[in-house]
């Protein structure tokens, strides 16, 4: 019916004032999502959930009042999707122990949330479109898909994609996508894009360098 929107609704919950703007910026920049509240802390993350019922969660661990992951283990309801500093093995399996849809370490890319997000929506979509019962196929392709690395983007290719892959980690040390470009013998646009790629599929991080003045430089480190 026209008028009405469609959009998977977000909760964006993260302790810090602006890295809640960015994400909820980020967030409003992929098609069919949209944000309809922020929380700072873990007790306005839970009455906005209970108050708002929005589809899914942006949880962050680092709360002022309480630890992301008992926000998690009290919602019920609402998917999850993970995001934080925290890298450490048992921190990522409690999350997953809980239920989160999925886990995004900080600091990360527009581009690598945008991926999760189009993986949640289109996990909802085909859990839509099986009906009141699945079967053994259909269960199947629903957990691959959330198991599944993000996929290589458009006008991405792989042998490149394994080219800027083996500089980064042949580098043993973080690149900008100029230092990244030059050593691969690439354009730094298409560094970055294929940088930000390996940051989506997990096998590269994004660490921003601060300097004196102005934005942080961004560097990516492989982590295989």
């Amino acid at each position: 019916m026209s008028g009405i929107r469609s959009d998977l609704r977000v909760l964006v919950v993260d302790d810090d004032f602006m890295v809640a703007r960015i994400h909820s910026g980020y967030v409003a920049r992929v098609p069919g999502f949209s944000v309809v509240a922020v929380a700072h802390n873990g007790a306005d993350a839970l009455a906005a959930v209970a108050e708002l019922r929005p589809d899914l969660v942006l949880l962050d661990i680092y709360l002022p009042d309480m630890s992301g992951l008992e926000v998690l283990k009290q919602l019920h309801d609402v998917d999850v999707l993970m995001v934080s500093a925290a890298r450490d093995v048992p921190t990522v399996r409690e999350a997953m122990r809980g239920g989160a849809v999925n886990y995004l370490i900080k600091p990360f890319t527009a581009d690598a949330l945008s991926e999760r997000l189009r993986q949640y929506a289109d996990t909802r979509s085909r859990l839509t479109a099986i009906g009141a019962e699945a079967r053994q196929d259909d269960v199947d392709r629903l957990f691959g898909t959330l198991k599944t690395a993000a996929p290589m983007p458009k006008g991405l290719s792989a042998a490149t994609c394994a080219l800027v892959a083996d500089t980064l980690r042949d580098a043993g040390r973080d690149l900008s996508a100029a230092e990244a470009a030059e050593l691969a013998g690439l354009s730094r646009v298409s560094a970055r894009r294929y940088l930000e790629h390996l940051c989506a599929a997990g096998r590269a991080e994004l660490r921003p360098r601060y300097g004196t003045a102005g934005r942080p430089e961004h560097r990516y480190r492989w982590l295989g």
